[in-house]
């Protein structure tokens, strides 16, 4: 049982990484700590570990469809890393309290962007190739500052950094939905790697072989979703964004109350 519980982890992982540009431990941590009994610290860098994977061949894809923004990401990336530095280090001296304030304001956030997704899409917005989209500087150093705040986000907990990212890149830089996923998986790869590596580096473990299974489950999901994404047609995307967070906050509400 645990065996499937592992893959299915790592599926649905994978599948809102490449979909909807969230981080895999919205899966991943809820469910290995809450049905399989793992130890919190460890959940979140097996998680971590499943992002770098998945959230780079997400953003390959997206890249190879031109709906990626290298510059407003490279220049978020910088400040989510140093964040998330921060982050698994605050994680670590906090790794036996249970932060549950931070975890409802994530899943809370899950349903709210889920619902706003449903009733009001975002079919507009730039492209990755449209040149003329111009950025002010004032968002820019936003968009930088609010990366700092992910990226702690994301190395504290282990969640929560993805569905953030996807808010600055519609929500403040004026991205339609791809681009937003796009850019927001690129830089998630790199805030997981630093923040696996940290984690392991305090003494987390890996967990062998169900880590593996979990990772590579996650990796297919990824790759299948993200190419039906880049395919879809962009209303329909918001649509399916819509519902599949909307569910999947309400799950992860569901697991932190009844789990």
């Amino acid at each position: 049982m645990l065996w499937i519980i592992y893959i299915l982890a790592g599926l649905g992982a994978g599948v809102v990484t490449g979909l909807a540009g969230l981080s895999a431990a919205v899966i991943i941590t809820p469910l290995l700590v809450s049905v399989c009994g793992w130890a919190s610290y460890d959940a979140v860098t097996v998680a971590l570990a499943s992002d770098v994977l998945a959230s780079l061949l997400s953003s390959y894809t997206y890249a190879k469809n031109k709906n990626i923004d290298l510059k407003s990401g490279m220049l978020t990336m910088i400040t989510a890393f140093l964040g998330t530095v921060i982050g698994s280090y605050c994680g670590y001296l906090f790794s036996q309290a249970e932060p549950d304030g931070l975890g409802y304001i994530s899943m809370l956030t899950t349903i709210g962007l889920g619902i706003k997704f449903l009733v009001k899409p975002i079919t507009s917005g730039a492209d990755g190739s449209d040149e003329g989209h111009q950025i002010s500087l004032k968002k820019r150093i936003m968009a930088m500052i609010f990366g700092c705040g992910i990226g702690w986000v994301c190395g504290f907990t282990g969640s929560g950094g993805g569905i953030l990212m996807l808010t600055v890149f519609t929500v403040v830089l004026g991205y339609n939905l791809k681009v937003a996923v796009g850019t927001s998986t690129m830089i998630m790869s790199i805030v997981a790697l630093t923040g696996a590596i940290s984690h392991v580096l305090m003494g987390a473990s890996l967990n062998g072989l169900p880590a593996v299974v979990t990772i590579v489950a996650c990796l297919f999901g990824a790759l299948v979703s993200a190419r039906f994404a880049n395919r879809c047609e962009i209303r329909k995307l918001n649509h399916v964004v819509g519902v599949v967070l909307s569910i999947l906050g309400v799950l992860t509400m569901g697991i932190k109350w009844f789990g």
